[in-house]
């Protein structure tokens, strides 16, 4: 078994035809079915049936192909590490965070490692939470930001960032907008736009509404508070929101106050408890708290 044989079966099973495999790999069609035939034989189990003069996969194809697509993008990556190497990228950076981070003081973040670290090539996976501690138990990212929560379990360990509470959203007219504070007996049967269920502060928020009695109207939800912010820009309701928010884009269109009583959390970075943090990390991870240190002056944090 080797490399060409499993790209020339992943391209068949991408594109549904040895013409078309033949042709995303710049080979001849016989080329590929001999490829194929070679990889039949050194496994050992039939990976095609041939009906109406058209290959099939087997059931077994089926299983073995999601193992074969893994280990290719694994050997890609091993590629463009390669690659970076003999560009002089002589480092490599994976981190997660939640997408309210990923829309905005982490790009700035990265803006300013790469000034000091030009040939340390950075990747940022945008992710929620449940995925990013998976990606940390897993080992496929080197650091993440989040809300602080027990880590350890996924092999991660936390450096805090600070405090965050959550903000009330407001379409510039509403009647709230006029508020220095909004308080939870103001949002009774307000129209709410929500982050998705499942999300760390939606869990909050839906904890504070049940246990104070209030009831809401639900009139959107979306995956990314960038979502949400777009939706209360138009008009279709009010939101809780991460501070972070309040960095979005947003003219004159929405209006962000504090809540009473408040809806506290720690931000952290996360890194591997299991071995040392490298000097890219530690430099990335001091980038992270300098930015944040301007974010506090401002406000942002607490």
């Amino acid at each position: 078994m080797n490399l060409k044989q499993l790209e020339a079966f992943d391209a068949f099973m991408s594109h549904g035809s040895a013409t078309r495999a033949a042709a995303a790999l710049k080979i001849s069609q016989p080329m590929v079915s001999r490829l194929l035939g070679q990889l039949e034989e050194t496994i050992g189990f039939p990976l095609f049936v041939r009906k109406r003069n058209q290959l099939m996969p087997t059931h077994e194809a089926i299983l073995f192909h999601a193992n074969v697509s893994r280990s290719l993008t694994t050997f890609q990556e091993l590629e463009r590490e390669a690659r970076a190497i003999a560009n002089r990228q002589v480092g490599r950076i994976v981190v997660a965070a939640q997408p309210i981070y990923v829309d905005t003081f982490l790009l700035d973040v990265v803006a300013r490692f790469k000034e000091t670290h030009p040939d340390v090539a950075v990747k940022i996976v945008d992710t929620g939470l449940e995925e990013l501690l998976r990606m940390f138990n897993e080992g496929s990212c080197d650091l993440g930001v989040g809300i602080t929560l027990d880590a350890s379990p996924y092999g991660a360990r936390l450096i805090p960032l600070g405090a965050c509470e959550a903000r009330c959203l407001i379409p510039r007219g509403h009647r709230l907008a006029s508020r220095d504070v909004v308080r939870l007996e103001d949002l009774r049967r307000e129209v709410f736009v929500e982050l998705a269920i499942g999300s760390p502060l939606r869990t909050r928020v839906d904890y504070m509404m049940q246990t104070a009695g209030a009831q809401r109207r639900i009139a959107a939800e979306a995956r990314t508070l960038r979502a949400v912010h777009g939706l209360v820009r138009r008009g279709v309701g009010i939101a809780i929101v991460d501070p972070f928010s309040i960095l979005l884009p947003s003219g004159d269109d929405v209006i962000e106050r504090p809540l009473e009583p408040s809806i506290p959390w720690e931000m952290a970075i996360f890194h591997h408890e299991d071995r040392p943090l490298s000097r890219i990390e530690n430099a990335f991870i001091e980038t992270i708290r300098a930015e944040i240190g301007e974010l506090r002056e401002e406000g942002v944090l607490s």
